[in-house]
């Protein structure tokens, strides 16, 4: 057990998870406002979620007993929501996926939800809402861990890595998407803009002035920061697509990158590193003046879709926060 581990902590936890069981609907017969039980809500979920999947499965992502699986699956069939099909790789298996009748009533249970996490998530501040995302990701690969006898130590180690890897484009305007769209709600253009420019930006990989570093755990990306010492011009330097995933926020994965990011700055001899960013990411900004950056400047911009006030920081060759 970790060393910093306290009874208080557990009992808190506990406290808190309690809570949200009986205010997320779970002590009741039925769930999300429809007639379904939890198991049966959850199955249409999983199943829009993966699109097919067979009875076996199912068990193991609901984590019950396949008897009790198939009584539930037989009730779905029955009422039209679920349906069945012989796998083509495998004759004996049977394939289950959603109805039309399963879809609409996935698009109801989608609506209910995200309208009930949607309020309680609205009631918190910037910075609260961050740490509660990657704080109940992270909880809940800690439970799997736990349940598979395994702890948060045994994931794969994670590693700074320089340059591009497959792969590379798509998920940093993923990341990007997911975060700034929860966030704020921004538009498609966004992810588009993100992945146009890192698309562009890893053609010039090979100038020496430009670099790129990822996250990276196990196959997946989680995180990324580059440096383009280009597009300014005159000695400066643009600290671009600085991103970290949800459930890694926290755990000094940030500070990695940047550390690796500024310090080729200073080796590159830039006099200025510049980033944009915007008003409100306040953990973010933090991170930025430890490293030595101050704002510079501040406007209300449109182009990602609703209001958001930007800012410009600059970080001077050798700066110390």
């Amino acid at each position: 057990m970790n060393a910093n581990l306290t009874h208080a902590d557990i009992l808190a936890v506990r406290d808190a998870s309690r809570r949200m069981v009986r205010d997320l609907g779970f002590m009741r017969q039925t769930l999300a406002d429809t007639d379904l039980s939890a198991s049966a809500v959850h199955t249409i979920v999983e199943l829009g979620r993966h699109g097919t999947l067979t009875a076996n499965r199912l068990a193991q992502i609901l984590l019950l007993e396949k008897s009790s699986v198939s009584r539930m699956l037989a009730r779905l069939i029955e009422r039209g929501l679920v349906q069945e099909a012989t796998s083509d790789a495998d004759g004996r298996s049977k394939l289950l996926s959603l109805t039309k009748q399963g879809n609409e009533m996935l698009a109801e249970i989608d609506r209910f939800a995200n309208l009930k996490v949607g309020r309680a998530l609205h009631a918190l501040n910037g910075d609260a809402r961050i740490r509660v995302v990657g704080g109940l990701t992270a909880y809940a690969e800690a439970l799997a861990m736990a349940r598979n006898g395994g702890t948060v130590e045994d994931r794969a180690e994670l590693q700074i890595v320089e340059g591009y890897r497959s792969g590379a484009i798509g998920r940093i305007a993923e990341m990007h998407a997911r975060y700034y769209g929860r966030r704020w709600g921004v538009n498609a253009f966004l992810e588009g803009r993100v992945a146009n420019g890192v698309s562009e930006f890893s053609l010039r990989l090979d100038r020496p002035v430009n670099k790129l570093w990822l996250a990276v755990q196990g196959d997946e990306i989680v995180g990324s920061v580059a440096i383009d010492g280009e597009d300014l011009g005159e000695g400066k330097a643009h600290l671009r697509w600085f991103i970290i995933e949800d459930g890694l926020r926290g755990s000094g994965t940030g500070r990695k990158l940047l550390t690796k990011a500024i310090d080729f700055c200073d080796e590159q001899g830039f006099a200025e590193t510049h980033l944009w960013t915007a008003k409100g990411l306040d953990v973010a900004r933090r991170l930025y003046e430890s490293f030595g950056f101050v704002q510079t400047k501040e406007w209300v911009g449109h182009q990602w879709g609703p209001e958001l006030t930007e800012q410009t920081f600059v970080r001077r060759k050798g700066a110390q926060g």
